[in-house]
């Protein structure tokens, strides 16, 4: 009898739930020997944090002709939305997140409910992973969860997400245990806590910013709002246009080995692209498919460079608001309902029942801004050598799981393999999701996810072959 191997993938979110399906989608000669096991600790697998909350105001910023889980199926979702949702997302074509959550958990409780075609079986755990250990030999591995089970793994698959972001000051973090203080917008009923008519200060204005405030909106809150950010740029909306600027990938940008070259390029097209009448954003769009190739071809010290000077900028432009919720912020921002402040937040204090917070720009003389609420919008920890979940730590501590330099994930090899502190790609531990930015620098939306998820899973196919 062929003994049967295991693959542990610890985080049910998108990225670990999408590489469950992928595997139960392998296709060969012989059927697969291998249960799979699925680790996710939330109520079900599938939505993750980005796809939990229950809020029909909160977008997808990127439409759905574009999330197929399957990109040889690109209509699967749109299909899925006309038979389970009908009429959702048809003006504006960015649906609700919760419907997309929606979506992924039907896909993944598909394979958990039945034995696979080609023999997969698939298991899901409602615990939290405590610790991995490897093997003397580094060929295997064990998987302890919180309830002490054991899982004695061939594969391991570290599919964890996005992790809350650091406070926003660097000491006295008594604030934190104040209960008006929200370290995370995404908590559980986290906003209805707050007052209709008590005033609300947002640290970041990114789309997570964006999301509160519409949901704030929503909940018909009255109060005056305050952001602060420390260079003030809200997401760019999304272009509804059905015209596309061609790749000048191979032509431009194939082989350059310095952001400055690559800005000249770029800044070449925009202008052609005006003068042909075209919008900024189709230029933008046509590097997506090349993106990750353009990173990897940057050294270190060309990759740092980006990191300090355009990646914010990058992020404004890239990563965009459905049109309906730019309206909305316009709108929020021109009545005053929502007040900006730029600078950095240097301390914030308790006083009595409301929060007092100091706010530093440049040269200029601190601001102290007094606030009952305050919401952390600052987006997700991906710096793996400050993230303290005992996971992570255990792996970190035992020179299994290095974090890259530029503090934006795991340092892996082209599939995902984990490398040690030598170097060496591991047989055994692998990951997906935010953690891959160091390699591919996008990393996070559903395009570059499913495709890793896709990957991943034929690489771990073939390694289940004898």
């Amino acid at each position: 009898m062929v003994q049967r191997k295991t693959i542990t993938i610890i985080g049910g979110g998108f990225s670990g739930s999408t590489l469950a399906v992928q595997l139960a989608r392998l296709a060969g000669d012989q059927p697969f020997a291998c249960d799979v096991h699925l680790v996710e600790p939330r109520p079900v697998p599938g939505p993750g944090l980005a796809y939990t909350a229950r809020r029909p105001e909160y977008l997808l910023n990127v439409r759905a002709q574009s999330l197929s889980a399957f990109p040889d199926q690109p209509e699967h979702f749109r299909n899925w939305l006309r038979i389970t949702e009908p009429g959702e997302c048809r003006e504006h074509d960015f649906c609700s997140r919760q419907s997309y959550g929606r979506y992924l958990q039907q896909l993944v409780s598909q394979v958990l409910e039945w034995p696979s075609l080609n023999g997969i079986r698939c298991q899901w755990h409602n615990q939290l992973a405590k610790s991995v250990t490897l093997a003397p030999d580094g060929r295997s591995a064990v998987v302890q969860l919180r309830n002490d089970l054991l899982i004695q793994s061939d594969f391991v698959v570290l599919a964890l997400g996005n992790f809350a972001p650091l406070p926003p000051t660097a000491t006295d973090f008594a604030y934190l245990l104040h209960p008006t203080y929200h370290a995370s917008p995404w908590a559980q009923g986290g906003l209805r806590t707050i007052g209709s008519d008590e005033t609300v200060l947002l640290i970041g204005t990114g789309l997570t910013a964006v999301d509160v405030l519409l949901g704030l909106r929503a909940d018909g809150h009255q109060g005056q709002i305050t952001v602060v950010s420390q260079h003030g740029r809200w997401p760019t909306a999304h272009l509804l246009s059905h015209e596309r600027y061609p790749s000048f990938y191979a032509a431009d940008l194939a082989g350059l080995t310095t952001v400055l070259d690559v800005l000249r390029a770029v800044r070449r097209h925009l202008r052609a692209a005006r003068q042909q009448g075209l919008d900024w954003r189709l230029v933008i769009d046509s590097l997506r498919p090349d993106s990750g190739r353009i990173w990897a071809a940057w050294p270190l010290a060309e990759q740092a460079r980006f990191l300090r000077h355009l990646a914010g900028r990058w992020a404004v432009l890239r990563h965009r608001s459905p049109p309906h919720n730019a309206a909305v912020l316009n709108e929020l921002l021109a009545t005053g309902f929502v007040r900006q402040h730029t600078g950095r937040v240097q301390a914030i204090r308790a006083v009595a029942d409301d929060l007092v917070v100091t706010v530093q720009h440049g040269a200029a003389a601190a601001q102290t801004l007094t606030t009952r609420h305050i919401i952390n919008c600052t987006g997700p920890l991906l710096d793996y050598r400050r993230i303290a979940e005992p996971l992570v730590t255990h792996l970190r501590g035992a020179g299994q799981l290095v974090p890259d330099p530029l503090g934006l994930g795991i340092s892996t090899d082209a599939h995902g393999a984990l490398l040690d502190a030598a170097g060496r790609p591991s047989d055994v531990l692998f990951t997906l999701g935010p953690s891959r930015r160091p390699q591919n620098f996008e990393s996070t939306a559903v395009p570059e996810l499913r495709a890793q998820a896709i990957a991943l899973a034929q690489q771990l196919g073939a390694r289940l072959r004898p």
